[in-house]
């Protein structure tokens, strides 16, 4: 009998990494670019990725994207409710 996988969404070839920062990350990021947590862009709750990755509201996700000029960057998103 053989086993079936379980897939999750980070497992598409389109979706970037994703993870939630801890509160240590957090601060230094707010701290590094003079920000309030409110100036990011938002993500909600009822996004597949979010749920994946059991976050709440107020946590902050780093998204680690692919481009073919720039190689890697970090972009951050704020959960918000629906």
């Amino acid at each position: 009998m053989t086993a079936k996988k379980s897939l999750t969404i980070f497992d598409h070839v389109l979706v970037p990494e994703h993870r939630v920062l801890s509160k240590e990350e957090t601060e230094e990021l707010l701290k590094k670019y003079n920000i309030k947590p409110s100036q990011l862009p938002q993500i909600k709750t009822s996004d597949p990725a979010v749920q994946a990755l059991d976050a709440k509201p107020g946590d902050i996700i780093e998204i680690k994207r692919k481009s073919p000029t720039a190689g890697v960057y970090y972009y951050y998103r704020i959960v918000v409710e629906d």
